[in-house]
């Protein structure tokens, strides 16, 4: 445990930051997750619906420094290449 006013504080933040992050990568994962379950399902409107959310997820996991962007683009890419092969 820290003594420094500075320190505890930088614990309390950080703490913060944690829930923040969490529920952002959480979501991108679970709207990646429910994009591959519709197009094994085959239901293209669905699955476009839950792209262009998923799509959103990533780019504001990337703005937020949660993953790298080239991972970003990789997953966007990997993803409109499933709805793309659907047809």
């Amino acid at each position: 445990m820290p003594n420094i006013k500075s320190a505890k504080k930088r614990m309390r933040s950080n703490a913060k930051k944690e829930v923040v992050n969490t529920y952002i990568t959480s979501s991108m994962r679970t709207a990646i997750k429910k994009f591959e379950k519709t197009v094994k399902e085959g239901n293209a409107e669905d699955a476009k619906r839950n792209l262009n959310i998923a799509i959103q997820r990533i780019d504001k996991a990337k703005k937020n420094g949660l993953i790298h962007q080239n991972k970003a683009s990789r997953l966007k890419s990997r993803l409109t290449k499933e709805k793309n092969a659907m047809k």
